[in-house]
Protein backbone atom coordinates (compact mmCIF):
# COMPACT_ATOMS: atom_id res chain seq x y z
CA UNK A 1 0.00 0.00 0.00
CA UNK A 2 1.41 3.17 -0.60
CA UNK A 3 2.00 6.07 1.99
CA UNK A 4 -1.27 7.76 0.46
CA UNK A 5 -3.39 5.21 -0.08
CA UNK A 6 -2.48 4.39 3.84
CA UNK A 7 -3.36 7.61 4.90
CA UNK A 8 -6.33 7.42 3.57
CA UNK A 9 -7.67 4.46 4.59
CA UNK A 10 -6.54 5.53 8.21
CA UNK A 11 -8.69 8.84 7.52
CA UNK A 12 -11.75 6.82 6.31
CA UNK A 13 -11.32 4.28 9.40
CA UNK A 14 -10.07 6.02 12.18
CA UNK A 15 -10.82 10.00 11.67
CA UNK A 16 -13.85 10.40 9.49
CA UNK A 17 -17.46 8.74 9.33
CA UNK A 18 -18.20 5.83 11.81
CA UNK A 19 -14.29 5.69 13.27
CA UNK A 20 -14.59 9.08 14.06
CA UNK A 21 -17.35 7.95 16.81
CA UNK A 22 -14.35 5.86 18.77
CA UNK A 23 -12.26 9.28 19.21
CA UNK A 24 -15.44 10.27 20.00
CA UNK A 25 -15.94 8.17 23.03
CA UNK A 26 -12.17 8.09 23.45
CA UNK A 27 -12.41 11.59 24.40
CA UNK A 28 -14.98 11.12 26.87
CA UNK A 29 -13.29 8.41 28.44
CA UNK A 30 -10.49 10.48 29.10
CA UNK A 31 -12.56 13.49 30.63
CA UNK A 32 -14.37 10.51 32.65
CA UNK A 33 -11.05 9.01 33.95
CA UNK A 34 -9.73 12.65 34.96
CA UNK A 35 -13.38 13.55 37.05
CA UNK A 36 -12.74 13.63 41.05
CA UNK A 37 -16.32 11.58 40.85
CA UNK A 38 -15.22 9.16 37.68
CA UNK A 39 -17.16 6.05 36.81
CA UNK A 40 -14.38 4.47 34.67
CA UNK A 41 -10.56 4.75 34.43
CA UNK A 42 -8.73 4.83 30.98
CA UNK A 43 -5.17 6.29 30.88
CA UNK A 44 -4.82 5.18 26.83
CA UNK A 45 -7.79 7.09 25.79
CA UNK A 46 -6.14 10.85 25.57
CA UNK A 47 -3.04 9.26 23.77
CA UNK A 48 -5.95 8.29 20.73
CA UNK A 49 -7.31 11.82 20.80
CA UNK A 50 -3.57 13.27 20.85
CA UNK A 51 -2.39 11.15 18.28
CA UNK A 52 -5.66 12.21 15.51
CA UNK A 53 -5.23 15.58 13.78
CA UNK A 54 -9.01 15.84 13.62
CA UNK A 55 -9.87 16.10 17.52
CA UNK A 56 -6.37 18.79 18.15
CA UNK A 57 -9.58 20.89 19.69
CA UNK A 58 -11.43 18.32 21.59
CA UNK A 59 -11.49 18.90 25.59
CA UNK A 60 -9.61 15.55 27.27
CA UNK A 61 -10.22 17.18 30.97
CA UNK A 62 -13.71 18.01 32.51
CA UNK A 63 -12.18 21.38 33.21
CA UNK A 64 -11.78 21.95 29.72
CA UNK A 65 -15.63 22.43 29.38
CA UNK A 66 -16.63 26.03 30.69
CA UNK A 67 -20.27 24.55 31.26
CA UNK A 68 -19.86 21.12 33.24
CA UNK A 69 -22.08 18.71 32.99
CA UNK A 70 -24.95 21.12 31.87
CA UNK A 71 -22.73 20.84 28.29
CA UNK A 72 -24.72 18.61 26.40
CA UNK A 73 -21.71 17.30 24.51
CA UNK A 74 -18.79 17.31 26.83
CA UNK A 75 -20.75 17.04 29.80
CA UNK A 76 -23.64 14.86 29.62
CA UNK A 77 -22.87 13.09 26.43
CA UNK A 78 -19.58 12.64 27.89
CA UNK A 79 -20.63 10.95 30.97
CA UNK A 80 -23.38 8.75 29.62
CA UNK A 81 -20.13 7.07 27.21
CA UNK A 82 -18.34 7.20 30.92
CA UNK A 83 -21.66 5.27 32.40
CA UNK A 84 -21.82 2.94 29.53
CA UNK A 85 -17.73 2.15 30.16
CA UNK A 86 -18.58 1.57 34.01
CA UNK A 87 -21.33 -1.02 33.24
CA UNK A 88 -19.94 -3.30 30.61
CA UNK A 89 -16.83 -3.16 32.78
CA UNK A 90 -18.64 -4.30 35.21
CA UNK A 91 -20.42 -6.82 33.04
CA UNK A 92 -17.27 -8.28 31.92
CA UNK A 93 -15.70 -8.77 35.24
CA UNK A 94 -19.06 -10.44 36.58
CA UNK A 95 -19.30 -12.79 33.75
CA UNK A 96 -15.76 -13.77 33.34
CA UNK A 97 -16.05 -14.88 37.02
CA UNK A 98 -19.59 -16.52 36.94
CA UNK A 99 -18.73 -18.43 33.97
CA UNK A 100 -15.31 -19.53 33.76
CA UNK A 101 -15.23 -17.95 30.54
CA UNK A 102 -11.67 -17.42 28.85
CA UNK A 103 -12.08 -15.54 25.78
CA UNK A 104 -13.75 -12.42 25.07
CA UNK A 105 -14.87 -11.34 21.84
CA UNK A 106 -15.29 -7.45 20.90
CA UNK A 107 -17.03 -6.79 18.28
CA UNK A 108 -16.61 -3.46 16.30
CA UNK A 109 -13.41 -2.54 19.18
CA UNK A 110 -13.10 0.31 18.61
CA UNK A 111 -10.69 2.01 20.44
CA UNK A 112 -12.19 -0.38 23.39
CA UNK A 113 -8.84 -0.78 25.34
CA UNK A 114 -10.29 -3.86 27.77
CA UNK A 115 -7.26 -6.12 26.82
CA UNK A 116 -5.12 -3.54 28.96
CA UNK A 117 -7.38 -2.12 31.36
CA UNK A 118 -9.11 -4.92 33.49
CA UNK A 119 -7.83 -7.33 35.54
CA UNK A 120 -8.37 -10.86 34.05
CA UNK A 121 -8.10 -14.45 34.43
CA UNK A 122 -5.18 -16.53 33.69
CA UNK A 123 -5.37 -17.98 30.43
CA UNK A 124 -7.76 -15.47 28.79
CA UNK A 125 -8.07 -13.98 25.42
CA UNK A 126 -9.49 -11.18 24.16
CA UNK A 127 -10.40 -11.02 20.41
CA UNK A 128 -10.69 -7.23 19.01
CA UNK A 129 -13.19 -7.63 15.80
CA UNK A 130 -12.70 -4.47 13.52
CA UNK A 131 -11.44 -2.78 10.61
CA UNK A 132 -7.51 -2.93 9.71
CA UNK A 133 -7.41 1.10 9.47
CA UNK A 134 -8.89 0.90 12.97
CA UNK A 135 -6.58 -1.71 14.64
CA UNK A 136 -3.73 -0.80 12.86
CA UNK A 137 -4.18 2.70 14.32
CA UNK A 138 -4.92 1.84 17.43
CA UNK A 139 -1.78 -0.60 17.76
CA UNK A 140 0.66 2.12 16.85
CA UNK A 141 -0.63 4.45 19.54
CA UNK A 142 0.01 1.68 22.27
CA UNK A 143 3.07 0.38 20.79
CA UNK A 144 4.26 3.89 21.35
CA UNK A 145 3.30 3.84 25.04
CA UNK A 146 4.82 0.91 25.59
CA UNK A 147 1.20 -0.57 26.58
CA UNK A 148 1.26 -4.06 27.77
CA UNK A 149 -1.93 -6.19 27.72
CA UNK A 150 -3.20 -7.76 30.49
CA UNK A 151 -4.87 -10.51 28.62
CA UNK A 152 -3.71 -12.49 25.43
CA UNK A 153 -4.67 -9.72 22.73
CA UNK A 154 -5.94 -11.09 19.58
CA UNK A 155 -6.87 -8.25 16.53
CA UNK A 156 -9.19 -9.62 13.84
CA UNK A 157 -8.86 -7.11 10.96
CA UNK A 158 -12.23 -7.92 9.25
CA UNK A 159 -15.11 -5.91 7.99
CA UNK A 160 -18.40 -6.78 9.88
CA UNK A 161 -20.14 -6.93 6.27
CA UNK A 162 -17.73 -9.68 5.66
CA UNK A 163 -17.08 -13.23 6.58
CA UNK A 164 -15.68 -12.13 10.71
CA UNK A 165 -16.90 -15.57 12.33
CA UNK A 166 -14.71 -17.29 9.66
CA UNK A 167 -11.60 -14.85 10.99
CA UNK A 168 -12.58 -15.36 14.21
CA UNK A 169 -12.03 -18.48 14.46
CA UNK A 170 -9.09 -18.70 11.96
CA UNK A 171 -7.45 -16.55 14.93
CA UNK A 172 -7.69 -19.37 17.22
CA UNK A 173 -11.86 -18.57 19.13
CA UNK A 174 -13.27 -21.77 20.20
CA UNK A 175 -16.70 -21.89 19.61
CA UNK A 176 -17.08 -25.34 22.17
CA UNK A 177 -15.35 -23.21 24.88
CA UNK A 178 -17.55 -20.28 27.19
CA UNK A 179 -17.13 -16.59 26.09
CA UNK A 180 -17.89 -13.32 26.47
CA UNK A 181 -19.00 -10.74 23.87
CA UNK A 182 -19.53 -7.18 23.86
CA UNK A 183 -21.28 -5.16 21.39
CA UNK A 184 -20.67 -1.51 22.82
CA UNK A 185 -22.10 1.09 20.75
CA UNK A 186 -22.27 -0.81 17.63
CA UNK A 187 -25.72 -2.10 16.34
CA UNK A 188 -27.34 1.12 15.46
CA UNK A 189 -24.74 1.70 12.65
CA UNK A 190 -25.58 -2.00 10.91
CA UNK A 191 -28.51 -2.59 8.82
CA UNK A 192 -31.42 -4.75 9.89
CA UNK A 193 -30.48 -7.83 8.22
CA UNK A 194 -26.86 -7.52 9.58
CA UNK A 195 -27.71 -7.13 12.73
CA UNK A 196 -29.90 -10.25 12.53
CA UNK A 197 -27.24 -11.80 11.22
CA UNK A 198 -24.67 -10.39 13.59
CA UNK A 199 -26.98 -12.14 16.83
CA UNK A 200 -27.81 -15.19 15.12
CA UNK A 201 -24.03 -16.01 14.74
CA UNK A 202 -23.14 -15.44 18.49
CA UNK A 203 -25.47 -17.48 19.27
CA UNK A 204 -24.46 -20.14 17.14
CA UNK A 205 -20.62 -19.58 17.97
CA UNK A 206 -21.58 -19.47 21.62
CA UNK A 207 -22.26 -22.68 24.05
CA UNK A 208 -23.75 -22.85 27.07
CA UNK A 209 -22.55 -20.62 29.84
CA UNK A 210 -21.31 -18.00 27.28
CA UNK A 211 -22.39 -14.05 28.01
CA UNK A 212 -23.29 -11.06 25.61
CA UNK A 213 -23.56 -7.23 26.41
CA UNK A 214 -25.31 -4.86 23.67
CA UNK A 215 -26.40 -1.38 22.89
CA UNK A 216 -29.61 -0.99 21.43
CA UNK A 217 -32.19 2.09 20.34
CA UNK A 218 -36.27 1.74 20.63
CA UNK A 219 -37.13 4.63 18.73
CA UNK A 220 -39.53 4.14 15.69
CA UNK A 221 -38.44 6.89 14.33
CA UNK A 222 -34.91 8.52 15.42
CA UNK A 223 -35.69 11.44 13.34
CA UNK A 224 -38.21 12.53 15.88
CA UNK A 225 -35.23 13.73 17.93
CA UNK A 226 -33.33 15.31 15.55
CA UNK A 227 -33.16 19.06 17.25
CA UNK A 228 -32.16 17.56 20.64
CA UNK A 229 -29.09 19.48 22.34
CA UNK A 230 -27.01 16.21 22.03
CA UNK A 231 -27.33 15.77 18.39
CA UNK A 232 -26.97 19.29 17.63
CA UNK A 233 -23.78 20.33 19.47
CA UNK A 234 -22.40 16.97 18.59
CA UNK A 235 -22.44 17.33 15.06
CA UNK A 236 -21.87 21.33 14.82
CA UNK A 237 -18.50 20.98 17.24
CA UNK A 238 -16.97 17.82 15.83
CA UNK A 239 -18.70 17.63 12.50
CA UNK A 240 -20.30 14.31 13.66
CA UNK A 241 -23.87 14.21 12.05
CA UNK A 242 -24.88 10.70 14.20
CA UNK A 243 -28.39 10.39 12.51
CA UNK A 244 -26.74 10.21 9.02
CA UNK A 245 -24.40 7.52 10.25
CA UNK A 246 -26.99 5.48 12.32
CA UNK A 247 -29.19 2.75 10.39
CA UNK A 248 -32.55 4.63 10.18
CA UNK A 249 -35.04 1.35 9.55
CA UNK A 250 -36.70 -0.36 11.63
CA UNK A 251 -34.84 -2.47 14.51
CA UNK A 252 -35.22 -5.99 15.23
CA UNK A 253 -35.88 -7.03 18.58
CA UNK A 254 -32.50 -9.18 19.19
CA UNK A 255 -33.27 -9.05 23.10
CA UNK A 256 -36.26 -11.02 22.11
CA UNK A 257 -34.82 -13.13 19.81
CA UNK A 258 -32.43 -14.47 22.46
CA UNK A 259 -34.82 -15.45 24.91
CA UNK A 260 -36.63 -17.04 22.47
CA UNK A 261 -33.74 -19.37 22.17
CA UNK A 262 -33.40 -19.40 25.85
CA UNK A 263 -31.09 -16.66 26.55
CA UNK A 264 -31.81 -15.12 29.80
CA UNK A 265 -32.12 -11.10 29.28
CA UNK A 266 -32.08 -8.08 31.06
CA UNK A 267 -33.16 -5.23 29.77
CA UNK A 268 -31.86 -1.42 31.01
CA UNK A 269 -32.00 2.26 30.83
CA UNK A 270 -28.80 4.15 30.84
CA UNK A 271 -30.62 5.89 33.95
CA UNK A 272 -31.11 2.60 35.71
CA UNK A 273 -26.91 2.78 36.46
CA UNK A 274 -27.46 6.42 37.20
CA UNK A 275 -29.61 5.53 39.77
CA UNK A 276 -27.09 2.65 40.84
CA UNK A 277 -24.05 4.54 41.32
CA UNK A 278 -25.53 8.10 41.80
CA UNK A 279 -24.31 9.70 39.15
CA UNK A 280 -24.69 10.30 35.63
CA UNK A 281 -27.28 11.37 33.27
CA UNK A 282 -31.25 11.91 34.16
CA UNK A 283 -33.71 11.99 31.77
CA UNK A 284 -34.70 15.43 29.92
CA UNK A 285 -36.89 16.81 27.30
CA UNK A 286 -36.62 15.94 23.78
CA UNK A 287 -33.45 13.52 24.60
CA UNK A 288 -31.46 12.07 22.36
CA UNK A 289 -30.97 9.07 25.09
CA UNK A 290 -34.44 8.30 25.72
CA UNK A 291 -34.57 5.14 23.27
CA UNK A 292 -31.35 3.78 24.55
CA UNK A 293 -31.13 0.32 26.32
CA UNK A 294 -28.25 -1.84 27.18
CA UNK A 295 -29.30 -5.45 26.91
CA UNK A 296 -27.32 -8.29 29.05
CA UNK A 297 -27.55 -11.81 28.28
CA UNK A 298 -27.07 -15.02 29.17
CA UNK A 299 -27.25 -18.93 27.87
CA UNK A 300 -28.01 -20.83 30.65
CA UNK A 301 -26.38 -24.36 30.99
CA UNK A 302 -28.98 -27.28 31.10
Amino acid sequence: MTGTAQQDTEREDVQGGVGLTALLVAAARAIETHRADSLAQDAYAEHFVRAAPACAKWPLRAEQVPDGDADPLWGRFARYFGLRTRALDDFVHRSVRETGARQAVLLGAGLDTRAFRLDWPDGCAVFEIDRPGVLDFKHRVLAGLAATPRAARVPVPVDLRDDWAGALTGAGFDTAAPSVWLAEGLLFYLPPAAETHLIDTVDRMTPAGGALAFEAKLEKDLLVHRDSPLYVATRLRTGIDLLALFDRRPRPDSAGALSARGWSTAVHTPFDFTRLHGRGPMPEGNDALEGNRWVFAHKPRP
